[in-house]
């Protein structure tokens, strides 16, 4: 009996965990749409004549590429960077993953640093081809993060 109740609770906990993994995984599935549609809209106007133009639209691609990147850190990996990961084969592929993700947001943070409006030193004479690296930085991220989702979305049985 009291074997049943452990895995009963231990069923529940699980289902818990596993919907909670689908609610982080669509908010940062969302924020990956809006960020790649703002990431699109914003190099392929990047011209240097359009900056001025294009600050708004900088500003607002900076907070969804910062919104993206703490999605991912605390969402995704806080949880596996603190041990509390169970499943042996989402560790495994986080820890082997996570050193090239961390790489990926340091380089979105220097992104931020440099282009965001309350660097009073921002130039924009480099942004075409730091909004270009930025991008394949974030295509890495992605092809990373789309290995790790299907993990975390399984279920023991």
């Amino acid at each position: 009996m009291k074997e049943q109740t452990n895995e009963a609770l231990e069923s529940a906990s699980e289902e818990r965990r596993a919907g909670a993994s689908q609610e982080v995984i669509q908010h940062l599935l969302k924020e990956r749409n809006q960020l790649l549609s703002l990431l699109l809209q914003v190099s392929s106007e990047s011209s240097q004549d359009k900056i001025d133009e294009l600050e708004s639209d900088i500003e607002y691609f900076i907070q969804v590429l910062v919104d993206y990147i703490a999605a991912g850190h605390f969402g995704l990996y806080e949880r596996i960077a603190e041990g509390k990961e169970r499943r042996k084969a989402v560790s495994d592929l986080a820890l082997e993953i996570y050193p090239r993700i961390e790489q990926t947001t340091q380089i979105a943070l220097a992104f931020d640093e440099k282009y965001n409006s309350e660097n009073e030193n921002r130039q924009f004479d480099q942004f075409a081809q730091d909004i270009s690296m930025l991008g394949e930085e974030l295509t890495t991220r992605i092809e990373l993060e789309d290995k790790l989702i299907p993990l975390l979305l399984e279920q023991k049985n």
